[in-house]
């Protein structure tokens, strides 16, 4: 197969050179011609418009979209339903909410596409790593593309073993998991990603604590690194946290602004329409919120693992 990549931004070009690292030819097309270029000097075929993207690939087709949630994703799809033929396949991996995916996936159905909602995470460094993939859309759909989840994701070896997963799956074990139909995985991202919000906003208001507590003169550096190494709060985050302290102790080069980018917000709202308590997703949600009127250490420390794991910079503040 020749994989076509619509939108070669951070994620969609690593993505593209991590398949094609594995053996999948690549094609791509983006509205800045850099982006193709470079891309194309990596031996990917390049296009400058989406019908010409969809006529380098042979039938059946597949073409991921990786673009911001939104009216530019849709124009996307729009335009790829009249150029496809009936047995391609479309794969969405952006941060979209999974109503419009549902959605979606009728409308491809419709014209005989198969439509697969990916959620992925993994950030700048999935091209180094690997990507957790959450796949929502038929069954028949999922198998066809098995060869690109395993080029795509971590793999076995990137986690010791689970006990008692004896008989189960072997597919999650490497990193991608077929979460259900379609809508299923853009939903298990957003949670994913509020479940996120979380996480950081705990480890940031527990360095903040440490910063100007009883001890002022504690090493954060020292002691985020020591926490790495045994502790049980030890995690990604905890390592770009203790990355970006080590370069900076005082974090300076951060305002403390925390932009969301829609997913939090959606946890939220899916907690409310299933009336499921999720206080401390809601709060990390309205920390960020905060972040926007004030500046402390805890959102200095947000917005270095925001850059840490997905090259998030700051908004300058007209933007906020």
């Amino acid at each position: 197969m020749t994989l076509g990549m619509v939108g070669l931004g951070r994620m969609g070009a690593n993505i593209l050179r991590r398949a094609m690292r594995a053996g999948i030819a690549g094609a791509g097309f983006d509205r800045d011609a850099s982006a193709v270029a470079a891309l194309v000097a990596e031996g990917a075929a390049g296009a400058d418009s989406l019908e010409g993207l969809v006529a380098l690939l042979d039938a059946p087709r597949t073409v991921w979209v990786m673009l911001p949630a939104g009216e530019v994703t849709e124009a996307a799809l729009r335009e790829l339903h009249a150029l496809l033929a009936p047995g391609d396949t479309i794969i969405e991996g952006g941060n979209s909410l999974y109503k419009d995916s549902m959605r979606r996936a009728a409308e491809a159905r419709a014209k005989g596409l198969h439509y697969l909602d990916v959620g992925t995470s993994g950030g700048v460094w999935g091209l180094q790593r690997g990507y957790c993939l959450m796949i929502g859309g038929d069954v028949e759909a999922v198998r066809a593309h098995e060869t690109l989840w395993r080029a795509l994701s971590p793999g076995e070896g990137a986690a010791p073993p689970t006990g008692g997963r004896e008989g189960r799956d072997k597919r999650p074990e490497a990193g991608f998991v077929h979460c259900g139909p379609s809508g299923a995985g853009h939903y298990c991202k957003m949670i994913h990603n509020g479940i996120e919000y979380g996480m950081m906003q705990a480890m940031a208001e527990g360095l903040d604590l440490l910063r100007r507590g009883p001890f002022p003169e504690l090493p954060l550096p020292d002691v985020t690194e020591a926490w790495r190494r045994g502790s049980v709060v030890s995690s990604w985050l905890l390592d770009l946290t203790a990355q970006a302290l080590a370069l900076d102790p005082d974090l300076k080069e951060y305002g403390g602004v925390v932009s969301d980018s829609g997913e939090g917000r959606w946890t939220v709202d899916a907690a409310v329409e299933h009336a499921v308590p999720a206080p401390v997703l809601a709060a990390a949600l309205f920390a960020r919120f905060r972040s926007r009127g004030t500046e402390n250490f805890a959102d200095k420390a947000l917005s270095a693992m925001r850059k840490g794991f997905g090259g998030h910079l700051e908004p300058k503040a007209p933007d906020v």
